[in-house]
């Protein structure tokens, strides 16, 4: 019996589904009773603390500009679970999903396995990218690198690793090392490897480069001579590193034209990351991590310096939220803060007992959002994506 979207949802969503629990064995063991997908297709694998989605957006479009067909798998999504798997930037129909969900479930189930959310997701995605016969994958990874359910290819022609900052520290390791060594774990032997100069895991990526005999190729900040329709003073860095995978990828084989590379950046789009919509005057952001908050703030800076600022925000309890409050918040700005449904949500009285605030902050209720997207100051959505998804219809209406 093939489930409904809703029903594949609904599981996904489940107490026994609904977490992370790093490692290959499981996936692996699901997927090699498909005959291993994920290893019969051409996969891009992209890690990073920071960028990763804009990153993978990007190169997505360019390679499916220039003729590809191209899969695209990212995570997590906004509304929809169907915004994670796309072929030439069309997201997976809601039966298709279902479909797929619904076989690798059985599948699992028949053999003894049990999957997470994000591994039934990975196994889903690969396998139709597989059967719909995609030129490419450009595959973002979920939670670090070297464990995460993503990292299971053995046919990358191509690994990207972003920004890399502190996050996820219980997992990942306490210091910059350690997490670059996470991220470093999706390069395959012999592979090649895109990072940018500033980088700062930077020095262990290269060793790691050197004993997997992998190529490195270093990606330097660029004027970048295309119209990018995305807001950002990081972005310089991300698309400097696109316009380097685009020189690696033809060098190795690939003839991605200009026309390819200006097509598919001045028509790209990236949710809820520096998203402007300028006749409300909010701007919806996911900056969920220090570095990310810092970048926010330096483009809140630059771009919108004399206006006043009404965050519209949340945060999860795994975050370095107090950290994150110094950096974003000044005392001329004003705070409304939403309690939404996640098992790790900062109830709005836990926040502001643990935290330092120069400014004005109150609670509100979603019923009461409203009264606050009509003030006439540069609202912010930002914080956690989970919540800017709870509201991103009304945002977006």
């Amino acid at each position: 019996m093939i489930l409904t979207y809703k029903n594949a949802v609904e599981l996904l969503q489940s107490q026994g589904k609904f977490h992370i629990n790093l490692g290959l064995e499981r996936i692996k063991g699901v997927l090699k009773y498909f005959d291993n997908p994920q290893n019969k297709i051409k996969i891009i694998h992209i890690a990073g603390t920071n960028g990763k989605g804009s990153v993978c957006s990007a190169l997505s479009n360019i390679l499916y500009s220039n003729g590809l067909k191209t899969g695209l798998y990212t995570s997590p999504h906004l509304v929809e679970y169907t915004e994670r798997i796309k072929i030439n930037n069309e997201k997976i129909t809601q039966d298709d999903f279902a479909l797929y969900i619904t076989r690798i479930c059985k599948q699992a189930d028949f053999v003894g396995i049990n999957l997470t959310e994000f591994e039934i997701l990975t196994s889903a995605a690969f396998l139709y990218f597989y059967e719909k016969k995609v030129d490419i994958a450009v595959i973002e990874t979920g939670l670090g690198g070297r464990f995460d359910a993503t990292n299971t290819s053995e046919n990358k022609i191509l690994a990207v690793i972003t920004s890399i900052s502190l996050d996820h520290t219980d997992r990942l390791g306490d210091s910059i090392e350690k997490i670059a060594f996470e991220k470093a774990g999706i390069i395959n032997d012999y592979s090649n490897v895109v990072i940018s100069a500033q980088n700062k895991g930077f020095d262990v990526i290269e060793k790691y480069c050197i004993e997997h005999n992998a190529k490195l190729y270093t990606a330097f900040d660029r004027e970048i001579p295309y119209k990018i329709p995305l807001l950002g003073l990081y972005q310089t860095e991300n698309m400097s590193l696109v316009l380097k995978c685009v020189e690696v990828l033809n060098e190795n084989g690939f003839s991605i034209t200009k026309e390819a590379v200006e097509k598919g950046l001045e028509t790209l789009e990236w949710g809820a990351r520096l998203e402007y919509l300028k006749e409300k005057n909010i701007l919806i952001d996911g900056a969920h991590n220090p570095d990310a908050a810092l970048a926010l703030r330096k483009s809140l800076d630059y771009y919108f310096p004399k206006q006043k600022r009404t965050f519209i925000y949340s945060t999860l309890s795994t975050k370095n939220y107090k950290e994150i409050a110094e950096i974003l918040f000044r005392k001329e700005d004003e705070i409304f803060y939403i309690e939404f449904n996640h098992k790790d949500c900062v109830l709005y009285d836990d926040y502001v007992k643990n935290t330092i605030l120069p400014c004005q902050i109150e609670k509100i209720d979603l019923e009461n959002l409203d009264n606050v997207l009509k003030k006439d100051s540069l609202k912010i959505v930002t914080g956690s994506l989970y919540m800017i998804g709870s509201i991103y219809k009304k945002l977006k209406k």
